[in-house]
């Protein structure tokens, strides 16, 4: 499933990222939560508007902030991300299904040691198919589901590695309505981004594997 190490922001320290202190690390995680929150909350009432809130503020982070993946020479020439408008279409509330529950997947990593996961289920997504929820068994835990769709490595399409959609982790996580087995998690397409990774090759994310792929292309959310 991972085909890659988590990257700094998640388990590792700074050091690896040259000039980014662990108090610039802290800094964008509490501010990547923050954003979410507030993207809720929007969305209550406006998915598109939260939408249009989180491309806002995504690109001032990337553009300004010391944590962020892009280096000053990016920086420098940044122009905001490439995001693509909100579809409601790809909208969904799906429960987690019991179909591959408990598997585990220990990954060898090259600075974290094991990174372990859990698979909690699998999301079933109408007319588009299936998608693996993995659960993070180590330190911070939290649930995490990459995805890579047809549009992955196409011109104008998405990064060839895949996408995140939920990473509870980071805050990254659109809610849930209701409890226990009757529990729908909202997957919100429209919000998908790219891991650190495809913006600097100091940072290395764990990638979609063959439980996280998609057939179907998925136009919307951050492209490449």
């Amino acid at each position: 499933m991972v085909e890659q190490h988590l990257d700094a922001a998640d388990l590792g320290g700074p050091d690896r990222v040259a000039g980014m202190s662990a108090v610039d690390i802290a800094d964008w995680r509490l501010r990547t939560f923050a954003l979410y929150a507030t993207v809720r909350k929007i969305a209550a009432d406006s998915p598109a508007e939260a939408h249009s809130y989180w491309r806002h503020e995504r690109d001032r982070m990337f553009g300004t902030h010391p944590a962020s993946p892009l280096t000053e020479a990016d920086k420098a020439n940044f122009g905001g991300l490439r995001t693509a408008d909100y579809d409601p279409i790809y909208r969904f509330h799906v429960p987690v299904t019991q179909e591959g529950a408990g598997r585990e997947m220990n990954v060898e990593t090259g600075t974290d040691g094991v990174v372990r996961f859990v698979r909690l289920g699998t999301f079933d997504l109408p007319e588009m198919g299936q998608l693996a929820v993995w659960k993070l068994n180590g330190y911070g835990g939290g649930i995490f589901v990459p995805f890579r769709d047809a549009t992955a490595g196409r011109p104008g399409g998405s990064y060839g590695a895949g996408r995140y959609l939920v990473d509870t982790v980071k805050g990254a996580f659109h809610g849930v309505a209701g409890s226990g087995p009757d529990a729908e998690f909202v997957l919100d397409f429209n919000f998908a981004y790219s891991p650190s990774c495809a913006y600097n090759e100091a940072w290395a994310c764990p990638l979609a594997g063959p439980s996280n792929r998609l057939a179907v292309d998925i136009p919307v959310g951050e492209l490449y």
